[in-house]
Formats: C-alpha cells, structure tokens, sequence
C-alpha cells in the first residue's frame, strides 16, 4: 500500500521548483524584446528595482520594523 509513498513525496519539491523557474523563465521571455534597447533596458530595470522598494519598505511599515 505504502510502496511507493516516499518516492512520491519526494517528487513535489521537484514539482514546486519547476513551476517557479518555468515562471521567471516565461516572464524572461515576456521582458526579453525590452531589453534590446538601452532606453527600456534602463527603465525596466529602474521599474524592477523601484518595486523591490516599494515591496520591501510596504512590508517594514506593516510588520513595524521601522519608525516610518
């Protein structure tokens, strides 16, 4: 009944890795035709780092990390 149970187990985190690289690869492609020129290269980057702050100070604000 339980032959095979763990090796079956073993296989989400497998699965769950898969998923989020297949993910970040599909968003790769999706922003990749941005990065060709060097206008929208730097805003793209620019957008991708003012949004790691917005999500970064967001979180210390409501966690009360910090004295916003």
């Amino acid at each position: 009944m339980f032959e095979g149970f763990w090796d079956n187990v073993l296989r989400y985190p497998r699965y769950m890795i898969s998923i989020i690289f297949g993910i970040f690869y599909s968003f790769f492609l999706w922003f990749k035709p941005l990065l060709d020129r060097p206008v929208t290269a730097i805003a793209l980057i620019l957008m991708i780092v003012a949004g790691f702050f917005f999500i970064t100070f967001t979180l210390r604000a409501m966690l009360g990390l910090s004295s916003v």
